[in-house]
């Protein structure tokens, strides 16, 4: 995931103590977010095995997978019962290295699993409920021992591959084959580099069209966290796995060098197979610590049908996810979804009736949640929030749409409405400050007739830049102000002139 900045280091273990949401995000926000959905502690299992949750799985029969950072796969049984103190638990495996990542394949009634040696199939052969068969499918890649070589595995392809993530030695180096790489691994266990560019994953998922994205964490390469998109033969960029293009001619030629100091936009220009990020996080704003992406595929989250909910290790929060493709480029907005979990929030699964288990550990790295570790479960009540439905990207502008109607007068006043916007240095060097402000100009603003969506024409805004669209002056028709009023979309690409 990531590494812990040395002002981390130094702080005392009674200051990260008074890292909860309240304190932070203010407990008016909790409140209202609770109104909406409510946040419940899963029982611990009886096993005593410690809940550091790395990542989870849901499987056939009201049972949910959890892998732990302990090695330990525990399957959490009647995971949809109202009542939490009917979840029981049992042990399906041992002896595993930091899985973070899981998938059920029904046709072999088989659980695979991504370790940080090894990608696994476990088998319960005589249905005693405890595995009993473990295959390597495939081991073919670099560990030196060091901590930060974290493995993170993504949902299965429609062609029956998979994407697994290596993140860096140390999050810097890559002193071993295929460190900051993304690798296709085969029906066959065949292994293939794929995608270079990988810095410090900390999650992976697919979009509603199968697309697959990982969160690449703030650090070296990395101006701030962001959800990149896979694609074969992309650079990501991170420039320090480079090193091993001569031993991968599957993918081309090596990338040229970035140039110090530079920014995406300009580099995109100067390498054919950069990816940008499709959707930039503003760190401290928006999280600090991305890490499980998943999609809501059938509309159990309402008004969010297709959009992706990544959870975030520092603030302990989910995050909300627009995806848009613009001349073939994947970009979007991020806007929060729920605070106040009690963990730093590392795995995430989405039930059908739109219930989200949420698990993880501070793993020493600190988090707002203040437990050390533990799985808790997010409900809806039931009711819809007024939220931002939707961001789009226009030829001039964005267009917003509501979970329910605006008020008018708020709607049409150009007062309800802010802009601001940023980008960050593309550098070899940790993280980034903000750097090339701007202030793109609203010019018009066109409501829609059912008031439940607006047209913001807009000068002013950039290629590689994250916009902040502020809009904390509209209100509901019966008054109550956007639950999360703010939005940070990125803009990669402006769509074409009709």
């Amino acid at each position: 995931m990531r590494s812990i900045p040395l002002r981390l280091l130094a702080a005392p273990l009674a200051l990260l103590a008074t890292w909860t949401p309240a304190a932070e995000q203010g407990q008016a926000l909790l409140e209202a977010e609770a109104r909406f959905s409510t946040i419940e502690d899963l029982p611990e299992p009886s096993s005593g095995d410690a809940l550091e949750v790395g990542c989870l799985q849901v499987l056939p029969g009201d049972r949910l997978a959890v892998g732990t950072r302990r090695g330990v796969i525990l399957i959490a049984h009647h995971v949809s019962s109202p009542d939490p103190r009917k979840i029981t638990w049992t042990v399906f495996a041992r002896g595993l290295f930091e899985p973070l990542g899981l998938q059920w394949r029904e046709a072999e009634q088989a659980l695979y699993v991504i370790q940080k040696t090894e990608f696994t199939r476990l088998l319960d052969r005589d249905g005693d409920g405890r595995a009993d068969r473990f295959e390597t499918v495939t081991d073919r890649w670099s560990f030196s021992g060091n901590y930060h070589e974290f493995a993170f595995g993504a949902p299965q392809n429609a062609d029956g591959s998979t994407w697994l993530t290596l993140c860096l030695t140390g999050s810097s180096t890559s002193p071993n084959r295929w460190r900051g790489w993304a690798m296709l691994v085969g029906t066959d266990g065949s292994i293939t580099p794929a995608a270079s560019g990988i810095r410090s994953p900390g999650g992976m998922g697919q979009d509603a069209s199968g697309a697959t994205y990982y969160c690449d964490n703030q650090g070296f390469w990395n101006g701030t966290s962001s959800v990149k998109e896979l694609k074969r033969g992309g650079f990501l960029g991170a420039a320090t796995g480079n090193r091993w293009y001569a031993d991968a001619p599957g993918m081309g030629p090596q990338p040229v060098d970035p140039q110090p100091k530079s920014r995406i936009v300009t580099e995109l220009a100067r390498i054919p197979t950069f990816i940008p990020p499709a959707v930039l996080f503003p760190h401290g704003i928006i999280g600090q610590s991305p890490t499980q992406i998943i999609c809501d595929r059938t509309g159990a989250t309402g008004p969010f049908k297709d959009q992706l909910f990544v959870a975030e290790q520092t603030f302990s929060q989910i995050q909300r996810v627009i995806i848009e493709r613009v001349n073939g480029v994947a970009q979007g907005t991020v806007i929060p979804y729920r605070s106040g979990f009690g963990v730093g929030c590392i795995g995430l699964q989405l039930l059908g009736d739109g219930t989200m288990y949420v698990g993880g550990s501070s793993r020493g790295w600190g988090s707002r949640g203040r437990k050390p570790w533990g799985l808790q479960r997010l409900r809806p009540t039931g009711a819809v929030p007024f939220e931002i439905a939707t961001v789009t990207t226009t030829t001039g502008g964005f267009r917003v749409t509501f979970t329910a109607p605006v008020e008018a007068a708020s709607l049409r006043n150009p007062d309800s409405y802010r802009l601001a916007g940023w980008t960050y240095i593309y550098q070899d060097g940790y993280g980034s400050p903000q750097v090339d402000r701007i202030t793109p100009k609203l010019t018009a603003v066109e409501p829609a007739s059912d008031g439940r969506s607006v047209l913001l024409k807009v000068e002013g805004c950039q290629a590689g830049h994250v916009h902040e669209l502020n809009l904390e002056g509209l209100r509901a028709a019966d008054g109550a102000p956007l639950l999360h009023p703010v939005a940070y979309t990125t803009i990669n690409e402006f769509p074409h002139a009709p």
